[in-house]
């Protein structure tokens, strides 16, 4: 018998339904205990403004629970958000936390594989360890944000890069993160480096990446 054939579609819908499970599971504890993993979050914030010091517009992607988005309607006081995420469970933890804000923040449950198309483009798209995590798709989502960028916007990203330790990649590989050192050569692609920095976590157990772009002509 011939082995069935699976599309990059059909893989792409199997995570998109595993990470919604992952994260239901996950949503109410995710501030609590991610702290000690997700390294350079407040850090990317702060390279963003200098690189982009007054965006009018700016995307989320992979929101989460609405952390980053505070920062970000704090740091850019003018700004209009909007935050997107495929767990309506994680965007629930959102909505309560950033209620405050009214209409200055939107939310969107969905994946993001196409461009959102909004009119007028986003002065900068945010990617806080999200992109690790679509596998397959980030490339689309690469591609779509470049799409959304306005001309001369930026793209910001912290994420998880490469481990030399290939248990512990095994290890995120179980926990949906992709770790081959291909995401910062692909984002070098599509976008003029501003910023571009690997630094270790722990000692080098991992490596994670800091990286600001603008989008090429």
């Amino acid at each position: 018998m011939k082995p069935v054939a699976v599309s990059h579609r059909t893989r792409a819908s199997d995570t998109t339904r595993s990470l919604e499970k992952y994260y239901a599971l996950h949503a109410h504890i995710y501030d609590a205990t991610r702290w000690a993993f997700l390294f350079g979050r407040s850090a990317i914030l702060e390279v963003a403004r200098s690189a982009a010091p007054a965006p009018l517009r700016i995307l989320e992607v992979g929101c989460g629970t609405g952390r980053n988005l505070i920062q970000l309607a704090r740091l850019f006081p003018h700004a209009q958000l909007t935050g997107v995420d495929l767990s309506a469970a994680m965007l629930n933890v959102a909505r309560r936390k950033t209620a405050c804000y009214g209409p200055r923040i939107s939310l969107k449950a969905q994946s993001y594989h196409a461009p959102l198309g909004r009119t007028g483009g986003y002065d900068l798209v945010l990617c806080s360890y999200a992109l690790s995590m679509f596998n397959p798709g980030f490339e689309a989502a690469i591609a779509s944000a470049r799409a959304d960028l306005k001309y001369n916007g930026h793209f910001a990203l912290v994420d998880f890069h490469a481990s030399r330790w290939p248990w512990f990649t095994r290890w995120m590989q179980i926990n949906h993160v992709r770790m081959d050192g291909q995401l910062l050569p692909l984002l070098r692609e599509n976008f003029t480096p501003v910023i571009d920095h690997i630094r270790p976590a722990y000692g080098g157990v991992w490596d994670y990446g800091l990286f600001v772009g603008r989008k090429k002509d």
